[in-house]
C-alpha cells in the first residue's frame, strides 16, 4: 500500500545551500533579497552574496572550521540569514535556538552541538554570557559592540581571504532541534542534499513568480521559517524579516511591503479570518497562504479564504523531512487536508500495533520516504534506530489516512507531545520540573485542545503539602520559555499508571474531558 508522489524532474545539483544562493543571486543582483521591517534596511542580491562571502572569510579567520557549528540565537533579521549562509560556505553547520530561551535552555543546545561560536544580539547577550559561562572556548558574536565579543561589523568587513571549501552536499548544514517522537528536544541532522531537495520538491509542486514577497516572521530556529527563507533567496523572493508575530506590525509589514506569499500557522490563520484590525489595512497584495505546523480546520479555512480573497491552503511536514512532505498542488486543493504528496516522496499509513499496511481511507501512522528526509538524531542512534527503519522509511508519529484521491489528512498523533502555536511540548520535561518542586508529590502533564494554541499543557498534581494552582503555574513559568506554560493546575489524590508505571494519559485526558463538561 506505497503511496507515490511521482518523479522529481529536478536533478539535485552538486551544489551546498549558499552556494545555490549565491549561484542564483548572479540572476537577479539588483533585485532586492531581504528587507529589515523594524528598520527599513534592505540588501540587494548582489549585497546579500558579497556579505555572505566577508561573514564566511571574516569566521574562518577567527578560527572556524569546517564542520563545526555557529550557534544562531537571535530574533529573525537580515543577520541570522546571512550569518547562516555565511558559515555554511565556510564548510559549517549551523543550529538555531529559539530567542525566548533562557541560559539553562541555551547552554543545553550548546553543549549538545559543541558549538565554539555563537550569534546574538546586544539584548540577549546576558542570557548567552549566563549559558557559556558554564562552557569553555566559546566566542561570542555580537550584532553590536560589546567587551568581550566579536562584532558583526568587524566580520564583515574582514579583508581575509574567502575560505575555499569543498562542495559536499552529503556534509551537514543545519541541525534544528525537535522534540521528534521520544520526548525532550534533540538535534536533527540534515544535509545540504536534504534540504536543496525539498527546495526542488516544493518549487515543482507550487513554482513561484518571477517576483514574489514573502514575510519572514516564522522563527528562522524553526524548520518551517528557515526552510521557506531559503527557498525564498534561492528562487529571487523578496524576504521581509519581522522578529515576532505581532498584530499590528503583522499587518502593517504586509501593506508596506506587498507581501505577496503568507507562511502561517492555525492562530494566525484565525486572527486573518476574524480580528476587525484586519479591515484596517490594505493587504490585498497577498496572493496565497500557506498553513502548516499544526491541523487547520476545514471551516476556519473556508472563513479565512472568503475574507482575504485569496487561497488560504495547508501541507504537511516535519523537522525530520526538512520541512515539507505534502503540499496543495495549483487548482487541487482540497478543504480540510494537507494536500498530496510532494515528488519524490513516497508514504505508507501503518497499524501501529501490527505494523502492517492500512487501507486507504482508514488512519494510522504515517511513514515517509524521500531525498528531504533527515540523517538521524544528534547523538542519538536509539531513537534514530525507532525512527528510521533499515528500510528508509521514517516514521513521523502522526496519525492521519490518504483518501482515493491521494489526499492526506492528519486526524491526530501517537507521539504525546503537546503542540503549541506549532511548537512541540515534552510532557515529561514538565514533569521532571514539576517533581523538583517541594510541595508535589507526584505530576503528569498532558495536552488540552485550545482554539486559539491547537493546545495547551495540563497539570495533573498530587501535592505533598498545600500549593494554590496559580502559585505553581508561576513556578513553572518563571523556569521555562512562554509556550512551555501550564495552561492549568488540576490537583488529585493520584496520578493513573499501568504496571509497568507508565502514566495512562487518555484516563487524564478522559477526566479532563468530564470536568470541561461539568
Amino acid at each position: 500500500m506505497i503511496i507515490d508522489g511521482g518523479a522529481l524532474t529536478a536533478e539535485i545539483p552538486p551544489l551546498t545551500v549558499p552556494q545555490l544562493v549565491r549561484q542564483n543571486a548572479s540572476r537577479y543582483v539588483d533585485r532586492t533579497a531581504i528587507v529589515d521591517a523594524p528598520t527599513g534596511r534592505s540588501y540587494s542580491y548582489s549585497e546579500l552574496d558579497r556579505l555572505i562571502g566577508r561573514f564566511a572569510a571574516g569566521l574562518a579567520a577567527l578560527g572556524f572550521r569546517p564542520r563545526e557549528v555557529l550557534l544562531l540565537f537571535t530574533p529573525n533579521q537580515p543577520e541570522w540569514l546571512i550569518a547562516a549562509l555565511g558559515a555554511m560556505s565556510a564548510g559549517g553547520v549551523v543550529s538555531g535556538a529559539n530567542s525566548h530561551y533562557g541560559a539553562a535552555e541555551l547552554e543545553h543546545q550548546m553543549r549538545e552541538v559543541a558549538a565554539r561560536f555563537v550569534l546574538t544580539t546586544p539584548a540577549l547577550l546576558g542570557v548567552v554570557q549566563e549559558a557559556v559561562s558554564k562552557l569553555s572556548c566559546v566566542t561570542i558574536l555580537l550584532t553590536g559592540d560589546a567587551p568581550g565579543t566579536v562584532s558583526f561589523a568587524s566580520l564583515i568587513a574582514s579583508t581575509a581571504p574567502e575560505p575555499a571549501v569543498s562542495a559536499d552536499i552529503d556534509a551537514r548544514a543545519s541541525v534544528p532541534f525537535s522534540s521528534g517522537t521520544s520526548g525532550l528536544p534533540k538535534g536533527v541532522i540534515l544535509t545540504h542534499r536534504s534540504l536543496i531537495a525539498n527546495l526542488l520538491q516544493y518549487r515543482q509542486v507550487r513554482e513561484s513568480p518571477d517576483e514574489f514577497v514573502w514575510l519572514a516572521y516564522l522563527p528562522l530556529f524553526h524548520i518551517y521559517g528557515f526552510t521557506f527563507s531559503i527557498y525564498g533567496l534561492a528562487f529571487g523572493g523578496t524576504l521581509v524579516t519581522l522578529p515576532r508575530f505581532e498584530p499590528q506590525t503583522f499587518l502593517a509589514a504586509i501593506e508596506r511591503h506587498r507581501v505577496t506569499h503568507l507562511s502561517v500557522v492555525p492562530p494566525v490563520v484565525q486572527f486573518l479570518a476574524m480580528h476587525p484590525l484586519v479591515d484596517s489595512y490594505d493587504i490585498s497584495s497577498l496572493l496565497q497562504i500557506g498553513c502548516g505546523a499544526a491541523p487547520l480546520g476545514g471551516d476556519l479555512e473556508r472563513r479565512a479564504c472568503e475574507r482575504l480573497k485569496c487561497p488560504v491552503e495547508q501541507g504537511f511536514g516535519m523537522t525530520e523531512s526538512s520541512a515539507v512532505i505534502t503540499a496543495p498542488y495549483p487548482g487541487r486543493a482540497r478543504t480540510g487536508s494537507c494536500g498530496q504528496l510532494l515528488p519524490g516522496t513516497s508514504a505508507r499509513i501503518v497499524d501501529p500495533v501490527t505494523q502492517t499496511d492500512v487501507e486507504r481511507g482508514v488512519a494510522g501512522e504515517l511513514w515517509f520516504r524521500g531525498p528531504q528526509a533527515f540523517k538521524g538524531y544528534l547523538n542519538n542512534p536509539e531513537t534514530t534506530a525507532r525512527t528510521i527503519t533499515p528500510e528508509g522509511w521514517v516514521c513521523t508519529g502522526d496519525v492521519g489516512y490518504f483518501d482515493d484521491d491521494g489526499y492526506l489528512f492528519i486526524t491526530d498523533r501517537l507521539k504525546e507531545l503537546i503542540k503549541v502555536k506549532g511548537f512541540q511540548v515534552a510532557p515529561a520535561e514538565l514533569e521532571a520540573l514539576l517533581l523538583t518542586h517541594p510541595a508535589v508529590l507526584d505530576a503528569a502533564v498532558i495536552g488540552r485542545s485550545d482554539a486559539r494554541s491547537g493546545e495547551v499543557p495540563v497539570a495533573f498534581v498530587v501535592a505533598r503539602e498545600p500549593i494554590d494552582a496559580a502559585g505553581l503555574k508561576d513556578w513553572v513559568a518563571r523556569r521555562v520559555i512562554d509556550y512551555k506554560h501550564l495552561h492549568a493546575v488540576i490537583f488529585c489524590e493520584s496520578i493513573p499508571k499501568s504496571a509497568a508505571g507508565k502514566i495512562l494519559r487518555r484516563l487524564l485526558r478522559a477526566q479532563d474531558a468530564e470536568r470541561a463538561t461539568a
